[in-house]
């Protein structure tokens, strides 16, 4: 397994292969870090989501970045109408996605915000867990940088990385 990487920052400025948008099944990019990813790179990269929609839970889609300095977005839906309120085996599925289309992309490194920990409602504990659980079972063979926004969600990270894997 490749290296899990935890930083605070801003996941639009991240040069990776990939960033994951925490996306809904239309591929409307109107709040959260799909807006913040959408303002940053450019309406195409709705226009692209919302072409492949439906997008079902379980799922991902890869569209261009626009101006962001990664190479792809992998929209990877936690819930199917936005600001629906979510479990956290839909952060199970979104991240599984996110993870198989990143493999498939052949990409070196991928970064993830907090899935499902904004619009979707649930704590930054239960998110990250459930985020971090994903991610060491999928057993990538590429980087994962998984990115706060804030030291909360950092350290959360950071906590469930320790917690599993004795690092963070």
């Amino acid at each position: 397994m490749a290296e899990i990487v935890v930083e605070k920052g801003d996941i639009t400025l991240k040069e990776a292969g990939a960033i994951v948008n925490p996306a809904n099944s239309g591929g409307w990019m109107g709040g959260g870090v799909a807006y913040a990813i959408k303002k940053a790179g450019g309406d195409i990269i709705e226009a692209e989501a919302v072409a492949s929609a439906p997008i079902p839970v379980g799922s991902a889609v890869e569209t261009s970045a626009g101006k962001l300095p990664c190479k792809h977005v992998i929209h990877a839906p936690t819930m199917e109408l936005p600001g629906e309120i979510i479990g956290p085996e839909n952060v199970n599925s979104a991240t599984d996605a996110a993870l198989r289309k990143a493999s498939e992309l052949g990409v070196e490194s991928v970064a993830f915000p907090g899935m499902g920990c904004g619009v979707g409602g649930l704590s930054k504990s239960v998110a990250s867990r459930a985020m971090v659980e994903s991610i060491l079972d999928f057993g990538p063979e590429f980087t994962v940088y998984l990115i706060g926004f804030d030291d909360e969600l950092t350290e959360e990270f950071r906590g469930w990385l320790r917690q599993n894997q004795g690092t963070g």
